[in-house]
């Protein structure tokens, strides 16, 4: 495994890392990798027990209606969905679609 060249590793007092210092576009770039799921969206499902898919939406800051909007269908067709333990695959993908996130981010 090769280290990187471009960052700078801060020791605590006992010499352990303590802080990485990066380039800001490396830190951008790790920070919009489709396969890592934002804390408050863990934080919806852990907390409050929300389904992915509504936590996912509230993350955003849209209603139901908005992506019950863009998928074409009712809200409440759509609160069905939200509440569903596990949606068949074509719905989260359409879904998934709707939200502008990776189908992926759906199967927490």
């Amino acid at each position: 495994m090769s280290t990187p060249t471009n960052v700078q590793i801060i020791n605590d007092a006992d010499g352990r890392p303590a802080f990485v210092v990066l380039p800001y576009a490396d830190y951008i770039a790790g920070c919009q990798q489709p396969d890592l799921v934002p804390n408050e969206v863990v934080g919806y499902m852990v907390k409050e027990g929300m389904t992915a898919i509504a936590a996912w939406r509230r993350h955003l800051d849209l209603t139901q209606a908005e992506v019950a909007q863009r998928l074409g269908i009712s809200q409440s067709a759509y609160a069905q969905q939200e509440a569903a333990e596990r949606p068949r695959k074509a719905t989260r993908e359409k879904i998934a679609a709707a939200l502008g996130i990776p189908m992926q981010s759906l199967d927490l």
